[in-house]
């Protein structure tokens, strides 16, 4: 896989900015889970909600029309009484989806050793205060 810009000169490509505005929208939190929550299958709107926990109806709302107008997430209305909604993955989001799914095993792997790393930093800093 060629490198944007060579290691010793980071920045140097011109579309750096985009690529840091991208990491920043698909890399927040709400995106995450919901690319994660639509790995497997498509689901509804509720569903979704349910299922990603703690999200209100407007975030849900906000992720979806982004990730659509990204081309990584379908909409499919069907024609029942009242409308169904779901939401699927396509192409571009299900090549994000591995990625993205192979960053959160890697942090179940190691989450006992971050915990312990994170708790002996913060035991070092309260001694550091005093």
């Amino acid at each position: 896989m060629p490198m944007p810009a060579p290691p010793n000169n980071p920045g140097t490509n011109p579309d750096c900015r985009k690529v840091d505005a991208i990491l920043g929208h698909i890399g927040d939190e709400w995106t995450i889970l919901t690319i994660t929550m639509l790995a497997d299958q498509p689901r509804r709107f509720n569903e979704l909600k349910r299922l990603i926990g703690g999200i209100s109806q407007q975030m849900v709302t906000r992720t979806l029309k982004a990730l659509e107008a990204d081309g990584m997430v379908a909409r499919k209305v069907h024609p029942t009484v009242p409308p169904q909604v779901e939401y699927g993955l396509i192409d571009l989001g299900s090549s994000l989806a591995a990625p993205v799914m192979q960053l959160a095993t890697w942090v179940l792997e190691h989450l006992g050793e971050i915990e312990a790393q994170r708790a002996l930093h913060d035991e070092a800093a309260k001694h550091v205060r005093r």
